[in-house]
């Protein structure tokens, strides 16, 4: 692996009984990018990053992340060495305030440790990178979807990551949502934080990334620049049915 890149995965590969969901797929990430994973409903996109996190078994292949094979670790323990995932479904704690959420996630990932944890101007720094400095002491349930999906990013922000991937973020937002939640993604990114991100809205994703991996049952099926996959033949027919991809 080379000193720039940071994160690799080698001829990955997950079956569930007959069926082959992630198939031989290989890609790297490297340090100074941000890094688009695209492909049609059920191409196996969130089955990647449940493979990366070691939430699924890999059948075959490998995940490496800086030199180090993290294939068979658990998922704390992934979390640990500096990969954090932002699902797709927002799950804050309903009970507990925006800043008792952000909170939460700055506490080590050891149930064995009882000491830890941000002071309350690094919780607020973080909050104040979302525009959620002001809502603190607001319960989840009250925050509009996009305040919730900004959460979420935070909540994974303060575990103070290496590498973060970004799971459908733009997804229930508006344009201007999703431009500023794309120039927050920005700024952590310029921070030197590689990123990985799974997305369905086109024109969000593709003005964002640096480089786009399409993938269509399970396979990889195209590979390069925004400007390569929005004219890549193949891609248009397999994963947009012969329809334009836009940036």
């Amino acid at each position: 692996m080379s000193s720039d890149t940071v994160f690799r995965i080698d001829e990955l590969r997950k079956e569930f009984g007959g069926l082959v969901a992630v198939d031989d797929l290989s890609f790297d990430l490297q340090d100074d990018e941000i890094l688009g994973l695209i492909g049609p409903n059920g191409s196996g996109k969130s089955t990647v990053f449940n493979c990366i996190m070691g939430i699924y078994d890999v059948t075959g292949g490998s995940v490496q992340f800086r030199d180090t094979d993290i294939t068979k670790l658990d998922t704390h323990d992934i979390v640990n060495r500096g990969i954090a995932r932002v699902s797709q479904e927002s799950n804050p704690i309903p009970s507990s305030t925006v800043g008792e959420n952000i909170d939460l996630f700055t506490y080590p990932n050891d149930i064995f440790s009882l000491t830890g944890g941000a002071s309350q101007a690094e919780i607020l720094d973080i909050a104040r990178r979302f525009d959620l400095d002001e809502k603190l002491d607001t319960l989840p349930g009250s925050l509009p979807h996009a305040d919730v999906r900004r959460l979420e990013i935070a909540k994974a922000l303060a575990t103070e990551p290496e590498m973060l991937l970004l799971d459908e973020p733009f997804a229930g937002m508006n344009q201007a949502e999703i431009r500023e939640l794309s120039d927050q993604i920005r700024d952590i990114h310029a921070e030197g934080r590689p990123i990985i991100i799974v997305d369905h809205n086109m024109k969000g994703l593709m003005s964002i990334v640096d480089r786009v991996v399409v993938i269509n049952s399970g396979q990889k099926i195209a590979e390069g620049s925004p400007e390569e996959i929005a004219n890549d033949e193949t891609v248009q027919k397999a994963y947009l049915a012969g329809a334009e991809v836009t940036n």
